[in-house]
């Protein structure tokens, strides 16, 4: 395994091992959003630039946030369902590329055991393996890396690149009001100038679903408050985005420093959550309430999780019924996680 630093110029190290291919397969987490999607479209071109005849980029789960569908649209992005044998059985000369995701079978579907050539991320991540591997939690952003490339290697930068990884770098650091270092500033100014600013307005605007208005309104009337912390739930949505988005709203009520949001979408209960408390790191305390029956962490002020359906189904086959069992445990392990009163307020 490679651990790439600054001082060893690790985009001319990518391009070295790209060089190498015939194809590289691009794999997104799942429901990947802007900042994967934008390093996904920038490591293709740089594949395209070293000589690579082909390259995809594929993705698992769905893509239903607003603003991730607008960024796809608008940017002309082409993405393929992830199928499980690309990463099997893959022809000599097909390399396996991750970005903004590190391991196999964690927050994507790929098989665990699948061998993967690159990982490019800035998540907290431990027992990375790959042939290439640049992971700099200290970073804000994947797409900030990936800028860092371009610039490093000269490479081709027109608009539509320049937009995606600007505004990747603007949504994942919350306009650089979170986790923003000097390198996301410097690659910003690096990128204002080549990118399409009307283009970016319109990604920074899409239009609302009335299905995601509703799972907002759900998660302010089912709000309950313990000191800081507020706990919600959505009941059954299809909207699995609007979790994120409550999750902001909801942070920002007076008197709330941690929000937590879950709710029911396919066969999975998804979670997410938001905070300000510096006593908190969210992605721990959501991977150790949860990590024992699904996938869930994240960073300090930001994290999320998936857990499956699975026993909580063969409980009742009552839509109504299974609803209630659901906010009943995942509010109890939260409460216990984090240490809350049982007393709450709505």
């Amino acid at each position: 395994m490679s651990q790439s630093s600054p001082t060893a110029r690790p985009a001319r190290e990518l391009r070295d091992l790209l060089r190498e291919g015939e194809a590289v397969t691009i794999v997104c987490h799942n429901n990947p959003d802007p900042d994967c999607l934008a390093s996904a479209l920038a490591l293709g071109r740089i594949a395209a630039a070293a000589g690579v005849e082909e390259w995809r980029i594929a993705y698992s789960g769905e893509i239903s946030h607003q603003q991730n569908r607008a960024f796809v649209t608008l940017l002309d992005i082409d993405l393929q369902p992830f199928d499980p044998a690309m990463a099997r059985d893959r022809p000599a000369g097909s390399l396996l590329a991750f970005v903004d995701h590190s391991v196999p079978g964690r927050n994507n579907r790929v098989p665990a055991d699948a061998p993967v050539d690159i990982v490019v991320d800035h998540h907290p991540a431990e027992d990375i393996d790959a042939r290439f591997v640049d992971h700099r939690e200290g970073i804000g952003a994947t797409a900030t890396i990936f800028t860092e490339y371009v610039r490093d290697l000269d490479a081709d930068l027109d608009e539509e690149l320049a937009t995606a990884l600007l505004f990747a770098i603007r949504r994942e650091t919350l306009e650089f009001l979170r986790g923003t270092t000097r390198a996301e500033y410097e690659a910003a100014g690096y990128l204002h100038e080549r990118a399409d600013t009307a283009l970016l307005r319109q990604l920074a605007s899409p239009s609302v679903t009335g299905a995601t208005l509703d799972a907002i309104a759900t998660a302010i009337e089912h709000r309950r408050t313990r000191g800081s912390v507020l706990i919600s739930n959505v009941g059954r949505t299809t909207e699995r985005d609007a979790l994120p988005q409550a999750a902001d709203y909801l942070r920002t009520l007076e008197g709330v420093e941690t929000a937590i949001v879950f709710g029911i979408a396919g066969r999975s209960i998804h979670l997410s959550g938001r905070t300000t408390d510096p006593r908190i790191h969210l992605g721990d305390a959501l991977d150790d309430a949860f990590g024992d029956v699904g996938a869930a962490g994240g960073h300090q002020d930001m994290a999320g999780g998936e857990v499956p359906l699975g026993v909580f189904a063969d409980y009742t086959d009552d839509d109504e019924a299974l609803v209630d069992i659901v906010e009943q445990v995942i509010s109890a392990r939260l409460v216990a996680e984090l240490r809350l009163s049982e007393e709450s307020s709505g």
